[in-house]
């Protein structure tokens, strides 16, 4: 008796084993359910298990296109404005260090370099490599600060 009740538990468990094992792909989704499987005609996938990981749900994001009002608008160019005249004239204050510094090309040897010819002219090469970038720098901030609206087209607008 015990040995028809375990063969039908076996049997049992392996016709629910065998449901579970059918799976349907209906294009990117997949289901184990007979009837939408057949409503959707849907393929039945062999071999292997699918794990199926459902998908992040997308941040909304407000339009890219969304007015920023022109109060506020203004008072950003403005701050921009105001950090890029800044920046301008630190630049502008290093550039003038470095060019005194340079000498036109002779600088004053310091130290170790009245011995050693060799350090001079890295230094001089360094002076002269740190103006080039610091000039670069200048036209940068130049042609952000052209982007910007002007301070009085900006102030007229008000």
């Amino acid at each position: 008796m015990k040995f028809v009740i375990l063969v039908l538990l076996i049997a049992m468990s392996l016709a629910a084993q065998a449901a579970d094992d059918r799976i349907y792909r209906c294009g990117n989704e997949y289901t184990n359910t007979v009837s939408e499987a057949q409503a959707k005609n849907c393929k039945l996938v062999s071999g292997g298990n699918v794990t199926v990981i459902p998908a992040t749900k997308p941040v909304v994001r407000p339009a890219s296109g969304a007015r920023v009002d022109a109060a506020d608008q203004r008072a950003k160019d403005s701050d921009a404005r105001l950090i890029l005249e800044s920046e301008l004239k630190k630049a502008q204050a290093k550039q003038a260090e470095l060019l005194a510094e340079y000498n036109n090309g002779e600088p004053e040897k310091l130290g170790p370099e009245t011995r050693n010819q060799q350090k001079y002219l890295d230094r001089v090469a360094e002076l002269k490599a740190a103006i080039a970038r610091n000039q670069s720098d200048i036209d940068g901030i130049k042609r952000e600060l052209s982007r910007l609206p002007s301070a009085a087209s900006s102030s007229a607008a008000k």
